[in-house]
């Protein structure tokens, strides 16, 4: 069911995601920049469960679009600075060269610049919402994106290499640098669909519990991943000497947890009154995903 729910949305959604950038006037090595990092592609995770999100609570995913297309320029934007030589210095995201071995450190900043600002204009012109939804989801995801959130991990993830860190340090770095993103994904869904506020708050719930679980699994394909697969070389976390759920623990330990964060997210969907058969699959797949 999820993999012909993923092939029903990706390929429209990315074409209206690079319509956004293509029909913009922008310089040309900057905009071939913006459009090599969005084009690469990956699981498009955040905007599949913003749609699925829509979907559960009877909405056209469409209404999303802009939305979704804000959060993956985001993302991507992230991704551009975070393979920066200043940060991970990584020379392979999603099996091809990373922006700025391709385009030069300066351009890949730029477009990395361009796609974090342009996502919040692309967010203040979506005709699809009212005002108020549409500033609710401005500071949502800025909040979500900024200095208490995403930026935050990344801050809080370089100061932990090559030092000793607890589990619980862990789990802040990562509710911050990969799950806050993730959260705004189920609920922006929500607000689109204009949710009461108990159920906004029990798919806030569910959003964490997946958050920790992507980023366990993320640690535990570091270890035993095809690096073919996953786009990058296996064991680079501990190359770089960053903690992980499995050098903190043991490779059994991280498979149970991210067992139990699973378990946890489903009984919250037991909760719900609608069909949630779609949010459990991308569950269950965030828990069986090779890449």
């Amino acid at each position: 069911m999820l993999a012909q729910y993923i092939a029903k949305h990706k390929t429209p959604f990315e074409a209206y995601l690079l319509e956004l950038i293509q029909n913009e006037s922008i310089p040309d090595q900057l905009k071939e920049s913006m459009i090599y990092s969005l084009s690469v592609g990956g699981k498009r995770l955040r905007p599949i469960l913003l749609f699925a999100v829509l979907e559960t609570l009877g909405l056209d995913p469409k209404k999303g679009y802009q939305t979704a297309s804000a959060l993956e320029m985001i993302h991507t934007y992230s991704l551009i600075h975070d393979d920066l030589p200043a940060m991970d210095d990584d020379e392979l995201r999603r099996g091809k060269p990373t922006n700025h071995i391709v385009f030069g450190e300066a351009t890949a900043i730029l477009a990395g610049d361009s796609l974090l600002t342009h996502a919040f204009e692309v967010m203040s012109r979506d005709q699809e919402l009212t005002p108020h939804q549409r500033l609710t989801l401005i500071g949502m995801l800025a909040q979500a994106a900024g200095p208490s959130g995403m930026v935050a991990g990344q801050m809080l993830d370089m100061a932990a290499e090559n030092t000793t860190i607890t589990l619980e340090q862990l789990k802040e770095i990562h509710a911050n640098k990969t799950g806050r993103l993730l959260e705004f994904s189920v609920v922006a869904g929500a607000i689109i669909a204009e949710a009461s506020g108990e159920v906004v708050e029990l798919l806030r719930q569910f959003s964490k519990h997946i958050g920790l679980a992507f980023q366990i699994k993320d640690d535990i394909l570091d270890v035993e991943g095809d690096c073919e697969l996953i786009g990058k070389k296996v064991g680079s976390d501990l190359e770089n000497g960053k903690s992980t759920y499995v050098s903190l623990t043991s490779l059994e330990m991280a498979k149970q947890m991210l067992e139990d964060e699973i378990k946890q997210a489903l009984e919250i969907l037991d909760r719900l009154s609608n069909d949630t058969s779609l949010l459990a699959a991308i569950a269950n797949y965030i828990k069986e995903r090779q890449a």
